[in-house]
């Protein structure tokens, strides 16, 4: 009797022994916050609930405003016209792996908004006078988890010097 018993229980004990553990369910970011590093945002995050492991796509993104001046040979802004203020979404995208704990800690940045067309004449160079960010956020794409990040970002005058930049 106790040799069917055994007979009967072993594939279910190995069944159980060599059960593959369950995957996550319930991805939610931990902690997130944003700083700048000169004219750059970097967003930091924690995310759990990933299982082991896995690959996770992110993004960073934000709403962002970035002002460039034209600057003469003498350090000024010579006229109110040689200057733009360009406001677009800017955003970037990463990779990340979990370890056996199923969470990743990691870090994206992003940049300003380019000049776009704006364009400085002969003897003057293009220079970024400020920069801000708002409705920043980092989003788990691969499970659809965002999390915003409150505040604005901003520089403020980069340019203190160079006279009507700022």
């Amino acid at each position: 009797m106790k040799r069917v018993l055994v007979l009967l229980c072993t594939p279910l004990l190995l069944l159980v022994a060599f059960a593959l553990p369950a995957s996550a369910d319930s991805p939610h970011f931990l902690r997130a916050s944003a700083s700048l590093s000169g004219t750059e945002l970097t967003v930091s995050f924690k995310e759990a609930g990933l299982g082991n492991n896995a690959q996770i796509d992110y993004v960073a993104s934000a709403d962002a405003t970035a002002t460039y001046v034209c600057v003469n040979r003498g350090g000024s802004n010579p006229s109110a016209a040689n200057k733009t203020t360009v406001t677009a979404p800017v955003s970037e995208t990463g990779t990340f792996t979990s370890g056996k704990n199923g969470s990743i800690t990691a870090s994206l940045t992003i940049s300003p908004p380019g000049p776009g067309s704006f364009t400085c004449p002969s003897g003057q160079s293009r220079q970024l006078a400020s920069a801000s960010y708002t409705n920043v956020a980092i989003t788990d794409t691969t499970n659809n988890v965002t999390e915003p990040i409150a505040g604005t970002f901003t520089t403020g005058c980069l340019l203190p010097n160079v006279r009507g930049a700022c």
